[in-house]
């Protein structure tokens, strides 16, 4: 796939169904369809709503054919500091990945984060999503202990947070 043929977008209504999709079908491929983990979050089915809040934004990468094949966003840390952030449902189908279109989303996430007045950026993930954790220590992210905020993703094992005023490479 030529990534010349993919558009990187805001959200709109006409992607929820697809953007559930897409969350739906990745996360059960890393184990994360139990209990405690995002594919509950009541968001799921509405994202573009979830997203129109003050200090949220959610992007999907969009084929040509007008196919939606990954998204991510981010929003206020529920439950943590107003200065934190979190990257939430950040998933791409398989076709999608490896082609630099996670660098791509997340560079895009941490501009509206710094933009929107957030000084750290969380995120949560599972120890099988090696490849995400790679690209999140490459983009500055460092491993944390214990998990912040209150998500209600107790499934998740690895939590990691970056300081947006660090200059992205």
């Amino acid at each position: 796939m030529s990534t010349e043929a993919l558009t990187l977008r805001r959200i709109e209504a006409r992607d929820d169904a697809a953007v559930a999709s897409v969350i739906r079908t990745v996360m059960p491929e890393f184990g994360a369809d139990g209990p405690g983990f995002a594919i509950h979050d009541p968001e799921v089915s509405a994202m573009t709503a979830a997203y129109a809040r003050p200090r949220h934004a959610y992007f999907v990468v969009e084929e040509r054919a007008g196919r939606i094949i990954g998204g991510g966003g981010v929003a206020p840390l529920e439950g943590g500091d107003a200065g934190v952030c979190e990257l939430r449902k950040m998933y791409f189908l398989p076709e999608a990945r490896g082609l630099g279109q996670g660098e791509r989303l997340l560079r895009r996430c941490l501009e509206f984060a710094r933009d929107a007045g957030f000084q750290r950026c969380y995120l949560e993930t599972l120890a099988g999503m090696q490849q995400a954790q790679k690209l999140y220590r490459r983009m500055g992210f460092e491993p944390l202990c214990t998990p912040l905020g209150r998500t209600g993703h107790f499934g998740c094992d690895h939590w990691y947070a970056r300081d947006l005023s660090k200059p992205l490479d």
